[in-house]
């Protein structure tokens, strides 16, 4: 059962969480200047779903202390994929029902204006900097590439390339590539070596994310190993999204917009739900978490760093998930699943997630594997790289 709407609405920001202290201190930087961008008096709070404290159920807990019967909980992720769609609604539901509250659950981020003006500012200013250091360079001589994330989710990484048209069409370069830190194709290194075949005297490289950690380091750190590799072209490493004022923006819309008549759907592409090209076999597979292992293990945990791993020098490769048959945690950080789902998902939740699927809290689930993971330019070319 869920309580009336006559308590108070409390806000909820529901983070993947990460090892890097850093990431953490960046998101918990977001969630408290996030109440500047609602209307006043509305109690914000912040959680976790793996590795970092306080865990989302802890957020929770604090809205309760405060009053909150109803609340507004939205994913602090830029796309859905199963994190978004999966584990957190499941936290949400499981806490719902324990607790008798009325939990509403938003969308991601998303392709959404703001995010791209976002986005457009961090590119701008590395290429003004760039100007300014160097010389300019006409923009038609300039390559973009935008790297996103990586997921076993094909909506996901089609939203990453959008943004990257968008941005490229926006900006008036010469031309622009995608790529991916993990999971999926092509990956940092193989995108950035086929860009330098491509005769442009500057490439901008762009992690389309929203706080610091093992994946932007990789992104950077392959960066550049290639502009090493290639002296001859200008490579420059803009920053990511973090806390832009455009972001803050499109979070306080993703809260807002759940007060209306009736909120805007989440996952429309969804693979649980709608047979997608190559992922058929996932339609109305159940909606658990599998993050409960990991559940505020924190940010420092053993194997958080590139200095406990004997297969990385000074930034992670990823080497060690392929070297070691594609497990959880071998040796160093690669916790983070770059080895199966990214985990993003999301789905309009009143208690339910909007499809067919059953809302499991046990440890037997299972997940059908990554029919791209053998791509040649994909997790695999780690290995051939090295």
């Amino acid at each position: 059962m869920t309580a009336p709407r006559t308590g108070r609405t409390g806000v909820m920001l529901c983070g993947h969480g990460s090892r890097s202290q850093a990431a953490v201190d960046e998101f918990r930087v977001l969630a408290e200047r996030l109440p500047a961008f609602l209307p006043e008096g509305v109690p914000v709070e912040y959680g976790y779903l793996e590795f970092a404290n306080p865990v989302i159920r802890d957020g929770l807990d604090r809205l309760r202390a405060q009053g909150c019967t109803r609340i507004l909980a939205v994913p602090g992720m830029l796309f859905a994929a199963m994190h978004a769609k999966n584990d957190i609604p499941t936290v949400l539901n499981t806490y719902a029902a324990r607790h008798g509250v009325e939990i509403v659950y938003g969308r991601e981020l998303g392709v959404d204006p703001r995010m791209i003006a976002a986005a457009a500012d961090r590119i701008e200013t590395a290429m003004a900097e760039a100007d300014a250091r160097a010389g300019a360079v006409p923009r038609h001589e300039t390559c973009l590439v935008v790297i996103g994330r990586g997921a076993s989710d094909p909506d996901a990484n089609a939203n990453v390339a959008k943004i990257a048209r968008m941005l490229w069409e926006g900006l008036g370069l010469g031309w622009c590539e995608v790529g991916y830190s993990g999971v999926t194709f092509p990956l940092v290194e193989p995108t950035l070596e086929h860009v330098a075949r491509l005769g442009y005297r500057r490439v901008v490289v762009f992690p389309y994310f929203l706080f610091t950690g093992i994946l932007v380091d990789r992104i950077y750190g392959f960066t550049d190993r290639v502009a090493a590799r290639h002296p001859d072209i200008e490579f420059i490493k803009a920053g990511y999204l973090n806390d832009h004022d455009k972001v803050l923006e499109t979070f306080a819309e993703r809260v807002k917009e759940l007060e209306g008549e009736t909120p805007p759907p989440n996952c429309a592409m969804c693979k649980y739900r709608t047979q997608i090209l190559g992922f058929e076999a996932e339609v109305g597979m159940p909606q658990e978490s599998h993050h409960h292992h990991v559940e505020g293990q924190g940010a420092s945990a053993p194997g958080s760093n590139v200095a406990d791993c004997t297969l990385c020098d000074d930034f992670c490769t990823g080497e060690c998930r392929l070297k070691m048959g594609g497990g959880h945690d071998h040796g160093h950080h690669h916790h983070h699943h770059d080895d199966h789902r990214d985990h993003d998902h999301d789905h309009h939740h009143h208690h339910h997630h909007g499809h067919d699927h059953h809302h499991g809290d046990g440890h037997d689930h299972h997940h059908p594997p990554y029919p791209h993971a053998d791509h040649p330019l994909g997790p695999k070319s780690v290995l051939r790289g090295k």
